[in-house]
């Protein structure tokens, strides 16, 4: 008796876990969930202040990188990646690596959202003064 009452406790258990995992998510419940296509990935505070080379390099950022990596590189679901984010803290990814990303593009590594073409139009003056944008958003953000 106590077997078969062992038994379809456990034949229960598991019909609930397949009855979760197999289910549809209402499409409500869906649209909740999921962050809309172009949303920013993190939440970004911005410094107090900016130099004049990271206030130019911002300007470059705006009007180049946001297109992908969204508002104060907070990334854009869907787009690509935020640059406020540990992954690109300068011990990991140094300022150099900026440079060449912009300048020869970057196979997928650390996120989803497909390779990065290298961007034409930006001088050496402009990736500098991203990259001091960029890590001056970073610090703001306890990424040193």
């Amino acid at each position: 008796m106590k077997t078969k009452l062992i038994a379809g406790g456990a034949a229960l258990i598991m019909a609930a876990g397949v009855y979760t995992l197999t289910r549809e998510t209402a499409p409500e419940e869906a649209a909740e969930a999921a962050p809309a296509q172009g949303a920013p990935i993190v939440e970004v505070t911005l410094p107090d202040t900016l130099s004049a080379e990271a206030e130019l390099g911002k300007r470059a950022f705006d009007a180049v990188c946001a297109t992908c990596h969204g508002e104060n590189a907070s990334g854009k679901t869907g787009f690509g990646p935020p640059l406020v984010h540990v992954i690109y803290e300068p011990s990991h990814h140094g300022d150099m690596a900026f440079e060449l990303a912009v300048q020869n593009g970057v196979r997928a590594h650390h996120w989803k959202f497909g390779d990065m073409p290298a961007q034409d139009g930006l001088t050496k003056a402009d990736v500098t003064g991203i990259v001091t944008y960029v890590r001056a958003l970073q610090r703001a953000n306890g990424i040193n």
